[in-house]
C-alpha cells in the first residue's frame, strides 16, 4: 500500500487508555507531563519548553515529512478521567517489502510502573498491522530495562545493530 493510501490518524482504545491523535493545543497539557529531566536519562537532552513543545507539536500534527517520504503519527494517552499520562509514536515509511513503522513511548514519571507503555504501544501496533504496516522497529537504550520490556511485550526481538547507541528492535 502506498503512504498516500494510509489511512489517517484514529482515535484508539485500550482497556484502560484512550490514544488521542495529537494537537498543537495538547502542548500546554503535555508540558508539565514531560518536565522531568529523569525522561532524559536515555535519550539525553532536557525538558522542552512549552514554546519548544508547542512548536514540536505543531510540525509533528501535519503527519508527514516535508517531502513526503515518512508519515507521522502521534498520539496522548489518556486515562479514562482523561488526564493525559504520556505519547506514542510511529514513522511509517515505504520500502522496497512493504511498509515499516519506527515506534516510541514516553510516559510521565508520575504514570510509570503500571503498564500504560505496553497497553498503548500494543493498541498501536495493532492499528498500524491494520493498516498494512509489516515492520515495526523500536530503538531501545541498552540500559533501558522497561522500554526493552515494552518492546519484547509488542512482539520485538532485539537486534545486533546499534543505532546512535540504541539497540534496534524489530518483528
Amino acid at each position: 500500500m502506498p503512504l498516500d493510501d494510509f489511512a489517517p490518524p484514529a482515535t484508539l482504545t485500550s482497556k484502560r487508555l484512550r490514544l488521542e491523535p495529537l494537537r498543537t493545543e495538547h502542548a500546554e497539557e503535555m508540558a508539565p507531563v514531560l518536565d522531568d529531566p529523569d525522561l532524559h536519562t536515555f535519550i539525553g537532552g532536557a525538558p522542552a519548553t512549552l514554546e519548544g513543545l508547542r512548536g514540536r507539536y505543531s510540525r509533528q500534527a501535519t503527519g508527514r515529512s516535508a517531502d513526503g517520504s515518512q508519515l507521522w503519527f502521534n498520539w496522548i494517552l489518556r486515562q479514562e478521567d482523561g488526564q493525559a499520562v504520556g505519547t506514542v509514536q510511529a514513522t511509517v515509511t515505504e520500502g522496497e517489502t512493504g511498509l515499516s513503522a519506527d515506534v516510541a513511548w514516553v510516559i510521565g514519571s508520575s504514570s510509570q510502573r503500571q503498564g500504560y507503555a505496553r497497553e498503548a504501544a500494543q493498541v498501536m501496533v495493532t492499528w498500524l498491522r491494520e493498516q498494512g504496516v509489516g515492520e515495526i522497529v523500536a530503538h531501545v537504550h541498552p540500559d533501558h530495562r522497561a522500554s526493552a520490556a515494552v518492546a519484547r511485550a509488542i512482539g520485538l526481538r532485539p537486534t545486533k545493530m546499534l543505532v546512535d547507541g540504541e539497540i534496534r528492535w524489530q518483528n
